[in-house]
């Protein structure tokens, strides 16, 4: 399990504190006001923001001084950060080796990862001759190659359209479930944290609470949620 304990993240001048926990396998959408904090707890989690007070730990194993890489999780970004000059098997490839020394076995995943997000046959294609969507199904298979047990989204659908939006949601809580990653997605849209979490963590004025029952958290919003959603 996930445990941030008496944690206060750092993001410049701002802090937000954290006492809670995320049971393995959770799906838990993160959901709160615009500048709350949303994103400064997961990017404390992932190691890109530090830890200035209290500790993070994975599976009773402290992680809060790992740098990033060394921590048990993978991150999808607002942005689908492929390298323009990259084919997409190269850059699904990144998530094994990131200098690019793959065996044929590690090349044999790189082509099962692009076939499990439905982008067979596309290994030679460059970013700039893909859709949005194909973008972040490519993102999707890079972040899968580095099977790590923690998921964290930052919104990395935002841009894509409401029907292409909800395919890749069902696709992350389809790869989630088949793989038994813990799931945590920042979530502006209720829809979306209705679609595929089952607990919600709310943050607002500088905390990140525990986690309650998603459906429970976005029917009887406090009004601080209230506020924000307009309901």
């Amino acid at each position: 399990m996930l445990k941030l304990e008496a944690a206060t993240i750092r993001n410049g001048t701002f802090t937000l504190s954290a006492d809670l926990i995320v049971p393995t396998g959770a799906t838990v959408a993160v959901i709160g006001p615009s500048g709350a904090g949303k994103s400064t707890l997961i990017e404390g989690i992932a190691g890109f923001l530090p830890t200035a007070q209290g500790r993070i730990a994975w599976q009773d194993t402290d992680i809060t001084d790992q740098p990033p890489g060394a921590r048990p999780v993978a991150m999808l970004f607002q942005e689908d950060n492929l390298f323009p000059h990259l084919t997409l098997a190269q850059n699904v490839g990144l998530g094994l080796s990131p200098n690019l020394r793959l065996s044929p076995d590690d090349k044999a995943r790189v082509r099962a990862a692009l076939n499990r997000v439905g982008l067979t046959g596309m290994d030679t294609r460059k970013p700039g001759e893909l859709s949005g969507g194909q973008r972040s199904r490519a993102a999707l298979a890079r972040v899968m190659l580095q099977d790590k047990p923690l998921l964290l989204l930052d919104e990395p659908f935002a841009a894509l359209g409401p029907a292409l939006r909800m395919e890749m949601l069902d696709l992350v809580a389809q790869i989630a479930s088949e793989t038994g990653a813990t799931l945590l997605m920042i979530s502006h849209a209720p829809e979306d944290a209705r679609r595929i979490t089952k607990q919600a963590i709310l943050v607002a004025d500088g905390t990140a609470h525990a986690p309650r029952p998603t459906g429970e958290l976005l029917d009887n919003p406090p009004p601080v949620l209230r506020d924000y959603l307009g309901s």
